[in-house]
């Protein structure tokens, strides 16, 4: 085999490693965009519970305090989670 031929084997080897790497970065960043638009969704609703709570710290039931701890602690694995997949 040449050097020219093995150069172009190599190239090609490259590139398709390349395009597949490409294609895997692009999937990543459509599935780390759709779990951030839930986490999102997810803050809102967090956000209107702690209102809530804060506004009426007496009358809130020991389930809705726990609820809401709950959903503030799934809020902060799953932004932990996004930030650990874009190192």
């Amino acid at each position: 085999m040449s050097l020219r031929d093995e150069l172009k084997k190599l190239s090609d080897s490259i590139r398709q490693n390349r395009d597949e790497i490409r294609l895997q970065l692009h999937l990543a960043r459509a599935e780390v965009k759709d779990e951030w638009d839930d986490l999102e969704t997810e803050w809102k609703r967090f956000l209107n519970k702690l209102d809530a709570v804060s506004d009426d710290a007496e009358g809130v039931t020991e389930d809705a305090r726990q609820a809401t701890k709950r959903l503030a602690h799934d809020l902060k694995e799953g932004y932990e989670r996004i930030r650990k997949r874009l190192k």
